[in-house]
């Protein structure tokens, strides 16, 4: 065959020929487990608080106008929009938080929760954005938010502490 095949297959591809070769050989299971384990392991609370300030400070004010106003379903205010835009935008980085929770690494899920807070505060901070303009009071109630998130997956108040 001409190519490489990792050039020509979709990632989904790729993870379901994956999972097929789990099935079929439990060495290779445990392998994929313990490389998994170890490539999760490496969360960088800087590297996240910036691309968090990155995706929040890319956001242009004309996608919150172009999303609100009046829509065939009614009228969407523009700070709601502001508000949905700014959680739509920091989704990946909570859903990476999640699923540490999910495996148990608990270290790792509150290294995600402080780079995203991290990249939150720095938006606040720093970010000349337009846009921030209308999502004003997002930034400190969305704290709370990712707060109570990685408060509820630890396993005990010790996590918590």
């Amino acid at each position: 065959m001409k190519g490489d095949i990792f050039d020509v297959i979709s990632s989904d591809d790729a993870f379901d020929i994956l999972r097929l070769i789990a099935r079929e050989d439990q060495k290779i299971a445990k392998r994929i487990e313990q490389i998994a384990i170890e490539y999760l392991k490496s969360v960088d609370i800087e590297d996240i608080a910036f691309e968090v300030y990155f995706a929040l400070d890319c956001i242009e004010v004309e996608e919150v106008w172009n999303r609100s106003g009046n829509t065939r379903d009614g009228y969407v205010d523009p700070t709601e929009m502001a508000w949905q835009i700014f959680e739509e935008a920091l989704d990946p980085f909570c859903e990476e938080l999640r699923k540490c929770q999910r495996l148990s690494r608990y270290a790792e899920a509150k290294k995600h929760c402080l780079g995203i807070l991290e990249g939150i505060y720095k938006f606040e901070k720093e970010s000349t954005s337009e846009y921030k303009d209308w999502a004003v009071d997002a930034p400190r109630e969305y704290f709370g938010c990712v707060l109570k998130e990685w408060k509820s997956g630890q396993s005990s108040p010790e996590d918590v502490a």
